[in-house]
């Protein structure tokens, strides 16, 4: 498969299955609580594979392993958002799943229940440098730096761009697990990347300040180019130890707000193939975040509306077989 106009972009990181349950007001401790209920397909690293192919970029590829269990309906997701699924499938362990309970307010803030599955068993056998042909970008998701076998591939993955001249992007996926790795850890880890895409509270973890510009002016003394997510805030973009750039959120009514740091990731990485500043894949970034927000799940508007597509396509194709009305002769 030929890269597009801009190249390639590679994403290495989770897939997984979301469960997602919005409820109005607070969970009621050992009873019922009424909630909305819809299972769709999730994990950082593809919805950003998906949003930046929504985004404008022609090739995309998602590495990631799942188990056998959803394998077949994640590789038909990832097909539908426009993305070519590289998937290994895991002998032993389950799909992950995320339990995403959704505040249905004003703010839409969730909570997770995560269970990383198979997606954190992503190793150095699934990685081979034929990944990177045809590529510009490698992105990869934190996650993977929550595993010993992630953080393997992670090394050999960055080598291995390195060595083509490929640029790296990491975006540090979880503040929660990122506690229990340690900022110097994860910061040491992190050596080779050129991007670094924290949520807020992801660079002040990082670095103990409690002014996000700050801490992405901080941060970006280390890596040469840091773009801190703020939510309804928008974005800063920092480099050589200073804010280049303070990007406007995009308004919007959150519905959920799962995966709209994703959703900005990957139209930022598709902005930067185009030959977009970081300035203005900020802004493709924040306008692929208020999009994001106002949508069930985490990933791009056609996902879930793909397998209903290929679904009615699959009984015209039954009824023409049979002879009715669309087959006879």
């Amino acid at each position: 498969m030929s890269a597009g106009p801009g190249g390639g972009l590679l994403v290495v990181g989770d897939v997984v299955t979301d469960v997602v349950a919005r409820h109005h007001g607070p969970l009621a401790a050992g009873t019922d609580t009424p909630a909305a209920i819809r299972t769709l397909p999730g994990g950082a690293g593809a919805n950003v594979a998906c949003w930046a192919a929504h985004a404008g970029c022609a090739d995309v590829r998602f590495l990631g392993r799942v188990g056998a269990d959803a394998a077949a309906w994640h590789k038909r997701h990832l097909a539908a958002c426009g993305v070519r699924p590289l998937l290994t499938v895991d002998a032993e362990a389950a799909t992950g799943t995320v339990i995403c309970l959704v505040d249905a307010g004003a703010a839409a803030e969730r909570t997770f229940l995560t269970d990383s599955g198979a997606s954190l068993r992503l190793a150095p056998g699934d990685w081979s440098d034929t990944l990177l042909d045809g590529v510009a970008r490698l992105h990869l998701s934190g996650y993977l730096l929550f595993s010993e076998t992630g953080r393997a591939l992670v090394a050999v993955a960055v080598a291995s761009a390195r060595a083509r001249g490929v640029p790296v992007s990491l975006d540090p996926a979880s503040a929660g697990f990122l506690t229990g790795l340690g900022a110097d850890r994860f910061l040491a880890l992190s050596a080779g990347v050129d991007v670094l895409l924290p949520s807020r509270d992801e660079a002040c973890l990082l670095t103990g300040l409690p002014d996000v510009a700050d801490a992405a002016a901080e941060l970006s003394r280390r890596i040469p180019l840091v773009v801190a997510k703020r939510g309804g805030a928008g974005a800063v973009v920092a480099r050589s130890g200073a804010v280049c750039a303070r990007v406007p959120a995009v308004p919007a009514t959150p519905r959920d707000t799962t995966g709209a740091g994703d959703a900005f990731t990957g139209a930022f990485l598709a902005a930067l193939l185009t030959g977009a500043r970081p300035r203005q894949a900020a802004q493709a970034g924040c306008r692929a975040g208020a999009l994001a927000v106002g949508r069930i799940g985490g990933r791009p508007p056609g996902t879930a509306d793909g397998e209903d597509r290929e679904r009615r396509a699959g009984a015209r194709t039954a009824r023409r077989t049979d002879g009715g009305p669309y087959g006879a002769s």
